[in-house]
């Protein structure tokens, strides 16, 4: 893998689309580790498809989609907004951990 190139993030679809790929499908299978696979499913079908990774001043953050709780209404998995905001916090917090892996960046402190 070629070094990471911030500017070339900008168009991350066609530059660094393999590594998206692989960076959420490590955090979904890290995420079936502590949570109900039910919720991570629906977590990952209905919020973060419309997520959006970001590098910005040296750090990953992944944005996510207006009311995530409201996009899993009707999905059958019933949970809390304490459960499901830790969740979506852990979530997020595990792919920016694999974007900066997958990419071979460090994070600066």
């Amino acid at each position: 893998m070629a070094a990471f190139d911030p500017e070339k993030f900008e168009d991350k679809y066609a530059n660094y689309f393999a590594e998206l790929q692989r960076a959420y499908k490590n955090a979904f299978e890290t995420m079936r580790e502590s949570y109900d696979s039910d919720l991570v499913h629906a977590i990952d079908q209905r919020v973060l498809n419309e997520s959006e990774p970001f590098y910005e001043d040296g750090t990953f953050r992944v944005e996510l989609p207006d009311d995530p709780a409201k996009r899993l209404e009707g999905s059958g998995v019933p949970v809390d907004e304490e459960t499901l905001s830790a969740a979506l916090d852990d979530y997020t917090a595990a792919i920016e951990d694999e974007l900066y892996r997958m990419l071979g960046v460090d994070r600066e402190e």
